[in-house]
């Protein structure tokens, strides 16, 4: 069979899909939406292999619409105004307008959302999204907000259950094999809530079976035969997220082993190193922040002695940085200042400044108030006053708050003297 297992069992109708209640079951958002004929606009978000390109193709089908798919990989602004243009074409009276799927939306650039504003805003196409990231910071807020968001979840243990007896009971090639299954659980493990990756598994597992003979699927047997057949990283696939992920993940959790390990994975498998550095300074900067503001420079320098030295010598900076920021002290609390302190502007708008904190290039701003009260900072001692900077209706509001760590205890008690008592410091 030269298709994988996962293209060949792709659902074509509502009823042959599986999971998502929550989204097409019976009198669910997305249910009543093909019901109605109608169709907005719309972006999938969820984890990998949970079927939002299937659902996507599905819509489209149920309501008899032309469908356009390119992918954010490798698609630029001509591929979206080529398909516009015909999605023009296929306009007629009284006939649904196209949908255009774009899948990994989160990999396209502002310039290539903007690209889609105007067809999606004039109704030439309708627009269905797929992506595994936070469309809030991924996705412009002008298309996003053309768009609802509709939340897909990881596969549950009884979703792949399904999935794999009806593989085995209704794929042509499958069926050739008489398989029993004696337990599901390295199965389901291994997928991860993933259905692609289920499916690669389990015509892994068959294709050792003999001839057309009988095979009885353990987690021993799963087990062994996938950890022989460790495929190699793909550095433009899953494995790269998977990865890169890991990684991550270790170097906030302070495993300098763990993180020299995945990023070994990585470097074998012909990883862009300038990726690995810049995920690092990202790091350096979300997950150390002030308990050890050295990292962000360190993760920087690391960065610019990869790229002047290239590979493989870049691999001892980068092993150097990895189990530095590992051994390092964890604060987020600065990631966690900014995305408060953005909710708050997007819940409440920009908000007034305070006269005070005006500058007053003119009599009359300085007549108005502008700059009135306002209090230079080295005037006062220890170099710093208690000047009100917040706008009115959020004044007192702490953004900040410092982490539990050496460095940004000193920070705490700074603040403190500064503030005595005022934003709970």
């Amino acid at each position: 069979m030269n298709q994988p297992l996962a293209e060949r069992m792709r659902p074509k109708t509502l009823q042959d899909y599986t999971g998502q209640h929550h989204l097409v079951g019976e009198g669910a958002v997305l249910q009543k939406i093909i019901d109605t004929g109608k169709l907005p606009s719309f972006i999938l978000w969820g984890p990998p292999g949970v079927g939002k390109t299937t659902l996507a193709s599905i819509i489209a089908a149920a309501q008899d619409r032309p469908f356009f798919s390119l992918s954010a990989i490798n698609s630029g602004v001509k591929d979206i105004r080529d398909v516009i243009e015909r999605a023009k074409s296929q306009q007629f009276f009284n006939r649904p307008n196209p949908v255009l799927f774009i899948d990994e939306i989160h990999r396209f650039s502002k310039s290539q959302q903007d690209s889609l504003l105007n067809a999606v805003e004039r109704g030439i196409v309708t627009l269905i999204g797929a992506t595994t990231e936070n469309p809030s910071f991924e996705v412009i807020p002008a298309l996003l907000s053309r768009c609802q968001i509709f939340v897909l979840k990881a596969l549950e243990k009884k979703d792949l259950i399904e999935m794999i007896d009806k593989a085995l009971a209704t794929d042509e090639y499958l069926k050739q094999y008489e398989v029993t299954i004696e337990s599901y659980d390295a199965l389901i493990a291994i997928s991860g809530g993933d259905g692609r990756k289920l499916y690669n598994a389990l015509e892994l597992v068959v294709n050792h079976a003999p001839d057309k003979g009988k095979l009885t699927i353990t987690d021993e047997l799963v087990t062994t035969i996938i950890q022989e057949n460790i495929v190699k990283y793909d550095k433009s696939g899953e494995q790269h997220y998977d990865y890169i992920s890991a990684f991550i993940k270790s170097v906030r959790a302070s495993d300098p082993n763990a993180a020299v390990y995945y990023l070994a994975v990585m470097i074998e498998g012909g990883e862009d190193p300038l990726f690995i550095c810049r995920r690092m300074i990202i790091l350096a900067s979300e997950d150390i922040g002030l308990a050890n503001p050295n990292a962000l420079l360190m993760a920087n320098s690391c960065f610019q002695a990869v790229h002047q030295t290239g590979m493989p010598e870049g691999r001892i900076m980068m092993s150097q940085t990895a189990v530095y920021l590992a051994c390092s002290p964890k604060s987020n609390a600065t990631y966690k200042a900014i995305d408060e302190a953005l909710e708050v502007v997007r819940r409440n708008g920009a908000m007034p400044v305070p006269l005070h904190l005006r500058n007053a290039p003119t009599k009359l701003m300085k007549e108005l108030g502008y700059g009135a009260g306002y209090q230079y900072a080295h005037n006062y001692k220890p170099g710093s006053s208690d000047m009100e900077c917040l706008p009115d209706a959020i004044k007192n509001h702490t953004f900040y708050e410092p982490g539990n760590n050496m460095a940004e205890k000193k920070h705490q008690e700074y603040l403190r003297m500064i503030w005595k008592g005022k934003y709970g410091y």
